[in-house]
């Protein structure tokens, strides 16, 4: 586009097209010098949303969303009311007089459970050390915050996948072959996805190459198995475990617990966001296995005794919940703390689905609910964000394998088997974030009542 400047000269430049607009923070401040807690109402509705949109932007609920925004609001001598979506949020600011409406939205929708760990004490120390600073500090300090890049490059993202998947194999029954096929397909595919990420790809494009990537790596290295060391052909069933990294575990527990507390809105969109990446993922998993005739048939047994199945399972459930939570962002610390809630929980369901007559969806609401316990201990000594805890450690109890067996089963026309899967598969998912509401109607006081 061309435009003249005052000497009549002709300059050329160019007009951004992003579908979101960036939102230029240092525009709302009117006095570097005025401290916040004095500044206009315009001022500190944009700190209000600001610590909103974060905190969304970090894959957590409306209910916590909500709660900083409040927090924040109080210490301002604000009133706040909010409609919170998956990616966008709509709130009004009231003060004594007057109030001000604020509309924000994200481009896309992720997990980082390290910077939701810094917004969190950002907003919990906010009316102690950021209510005595400027405006223009307080954004300075939300600009470090939201610059804040990931803890791991596409690397490790990838080895964490690899971990977990490799792992969370082994605990649906595979053995060493299906264990390494999916630590190649699931590690070369979440790199992928990583680097598809980096350069800003659409979401369904990203999830749809990625899988179908670690599909095809699986095949390639359970070929190679077989043909030089001569391996069973039934080792294939594995390959499910190559595509369980994409499992959008955040959004499936924070649906559930969303709706628990009314935030309608914003359950059912994170419900229909995680619903249309599980059918994605798949049926491109399908498709893949159509054409390359991989078939999703039972594991092999392995032939261990009750004994070294349990003693297996801690670590493997350690293992896979400290790579997902990687993949989540978590700082190694945090990620250790989630890893061990998942080996007493998951194990727990695991021991509960073999040596009693539990169904497996009871099994799980019993899984979530320790998980959920052991959490809140957690949190109340290190402040780390339940959220954090919980669902990494949950997320490996999702049935990724009863999802695609379904989709598989009802793109063959088996229809009634498919149905059975998938009626499997929902009851577990329902059951999951239900145990962690349990878990804190019993601890956390203001999750009991509404005000």
């Amino acid at each position: 586009m061309d435009n003249m400047d005052e000497n009549g000269t002709v300059k050329k430049y160019r007009i951004s097209r992003r579908h979101h607009m960036t939102i230029h923070w240092k525009d709302f401040i009117v006095n570097d010098n005025i401290l916040v807690k004095d500044a206009s109402l315009k001022e500190r509705t944009s700190i209000v949303g600001r610590v909103g949109i974060l905190m969304l932007s970090c894959g957590t609920g409306a209910w916590r969303v909500r709660e900083a925004m409040n927090k924040v609001s109080r210490a301002l001598k604000l009133t706040c009311s909010a409609d919170i979506g998956l990616i966008s949020l709509e709130f009004t600011c009231f003060d004594d007089e007057r109030s001000c409406t604020q509309v924000l939205s994200l481009p896309n929708t992720g997990v980082n459970t390290d910077k939701l760990n810094d917004m969190e004490h950002f907003v919990n120390n906010f009316e102690t050390v950021s209510i005595s600073l400027t405006v223009k500090q307080v954004h300075l300090a939300l600009d470090n915050i939201q610059r804040k890049t990931g803890n791991y490059s596409p690397l490790i993202a990838g080895l964490a996948a690899a971990l977990a998947c490799s792992s969370f194999i082994f605990l649906l029954g595979g053995g060493i072959s299906e264990m390494i096929c999916s630590f190649v397909g699931a590690g070369i595919g979440n790199w992928t996805r990583s680097k598809m990420n980096a350069r800003h790809v659409t979401t369904l494009i990203s999830i749809a190459v990625s899988v179908a990537i670690a599909c095809l790596a699986y095949l390639c290295i359970f070929t190679f198995f077989k043909t030089f060391f001569q391996i069973l052909v039934q080792h294939e069933a594995g390959y499910i475990g190559a595509m369980l990294f994409v499992i959008p575990g955040f959004p499936f527990i924070t649906s559930i617990l969303d709706i628990s507390k009314l935030d309608m809105r914003s359950g059912l969109e994170r419900l229909a966001y995680a619903i249309m990446v599980t059918l994605v993922a798949a049926l491109i998993g399908w498709l893949v296995a159509l054409m390359v005739h991989l078939r999703p048939g039972n594991f092999l047994t392995l032939g261990l005794s009750p004994l070294m199945i349990l003693l297996l399972r801690i670590p493997a459930s350690f293992c896979g919940v400290f790579g997902f939570s990687i993949m989540f962002n978590s700082s190694p610390k945090m990620a250790t703390a989630a890893g061990c809630i998942g080996a007493v929980a998951n194990t727990l369901r695991l021991e509960l689905v073999d040596l009693t007559a539990i169904p497996p969806s009871a099994a799980a609401f019993v899984g979530a609910l320790v998980a959920g316990l052991i959490a809140s201990v957690i949190n109340h000594y290190n402040g780390y964000p339940r959220i954090s805890l919980t669902v990494p450690s949950i997320v490996i109890m999702v049935p990724g394998l009863y999802i695609y067996r379904a989709v598989y089963n009802i793109g063959s026309n088996a229809i009634g088997v498919g149905a059975l899967w998938l009626t499997k598969a929902i009851m577990i998912i329902i059951f999951l974030p239900l145990g962690l509401f349990v878990a804190r109607v019993l601890l956390d006081k203001d999750w009991r009542h509404f005000n």
